[in-house]
């Protein structure tokens, strides 16, 4: 026992393992999804021959499709006590003998653990009674550690060899008929194409759409093609945007399938974005992000890579990791950003346009 009374876990042992039958429980957010793409890669690396699953949300499921690390995805809906139970059919049928839990509440460890596998793994400070039903624990230590990094210290516990991150670490999904469809809607005119997503998960990481609408103004003022994305759902946050313009941007806004938004970033230019989703799957294939950030750190959950730019403001409550706001009329740690700020960091990214994750 230890000194609050749990049973101690076994250490791992490295050399014990070669595990043929592998599933990562990681059933969300989209952002989540595209961290841990390059720990998949990683436990690929260590066991080349082995039969690897993922447990996604049924709605994220397509950022995983065409993954070379991968040979299964099991869709899920964990919604309803229907789907619960065709999730612990699915995960119990693939006899899998290691279960990683990368998403670490208890949900998600309750998968891993009703799969059967006999190594059941996942974070130490992992939340809501979560560790209690792991078989082993990894020690993330630096709790300031990007998620990509952190999630990376599951494969190092399994001996995974690790390998500098590339665009090839976060596979996303690609196909020449996507493109095409991405090119009909946006066009072949003239100028730079930047994307800008207005939306967020909270409304505390939303920059004002009237700020929104001053950058794409400007913008487009200098020849720049702007086209206004975000998920169905995000419309009323669009149709604010489009009420402060002047100028008519592309509205793509709920038009796009995950696999076309992935193909319109990969011909941006530039993105201009709160903390959300697609800001990471932009850094995933190696389009500079611009990056607004208020409740959030971008140390841990920031675009990841080089060439990218986060603006942040200098108020103390900064990151405070809330959905409400304790100052909620002026949300200063947002409202303090200035659209020259975001003007001037996109006209550098537009010159330079280092696409490198």
């Amino acid at each position: 026992m230890d000194c609050k009374g749990r049973a101690m876990r076994p250490a791992l042992d490295v050399t014990k393992f070669d595990f043929a039958r592998i599933v990562i429980v990681k059933p969300s957010s989209l952002g989540d999804i595209v961290h841990a793409l390059p720990t998949a890669a990683a436990l690929r690396r260590r066991f080349p021959k082995a039969h690897m699953a993922w447990v996604v949300k049924r709605e994220w499921a397509e950022v995983l499709e065409g993954n070379p690390d991968l040979n299964e995805i099991l869709p899920v809906d964990l919604t309803t006590r229907r789907g619960w139970w065709e999730a612990i059919h699915a995960i119990r049928a693939g006899k899998f003998n290691l279960a990683v839990d990368l998403q670490g509440l208890f949900r998600s460890a309750l998968l891993g653990w009703l799969s059967g596998a006999p190594a059941h793994i996942g974070f130490a400070e992992a939340r809501e009674g979560s560790t209690w039903l792991y078989r082993y624990l990894v020690q993330s230590g630096n709790l300031s550690l990007h998620a990509v990094d952190r999630y990376l210290l599951i494969a190092q516990s399994l001996a995974a060899p690790m390998e500098p991150l590339s665009p090839a670490s976060f596979p996303l999904p690609a196909d020449p008929d996507t493109t095409a469809r991405v090119v009909a809607l946006v066009g072949n005119g003239d100028g730079a194409l930047v994307a800008v997503n207005p939306s967020a998960r909270w409304a505390t990481k939303q920059w004002p759409p009237e700020s929104f609408a001053v950058v794409a103004d400007e913008l487009h003022a200098r020849g720049v093609r702007v086209a206004l994305i975000g998920a169905p759902g995000d419309e009323p946050i669009g149709e604010q945007v489009l009420r402060h313009m002047r100028t008519a941007p592309i509205n793509l806004i709920g038009q796009t399938t995950l696999k076309e938004l992935i193909a319109l970033l990969r011909m941006t230019r530039v993105m201009v974005t709160n903390d959300s989703g697609p800001m990471h799957l932009a850094a995933a294939v190696g389009t500079p992000v611009v990056a607004l950030f208020g409740p959030t750190d971008p140390a841990k959950t920031g675009p990841y890579g080089v060439g990218h730019v986060v603006l942040r403001s200098a108020v103390p409550c900064s990151p405070c990791f809330s959905r409400d706001c304790v100052n909620p009329v002026t949300m200063e740690c947002l409202t303090a950003i200035r659209p020259e700020q975001v003007i001037e960091s996109v006209t550098i990214a537009l010159k330079g346009d280092k696409r490198c994750p």
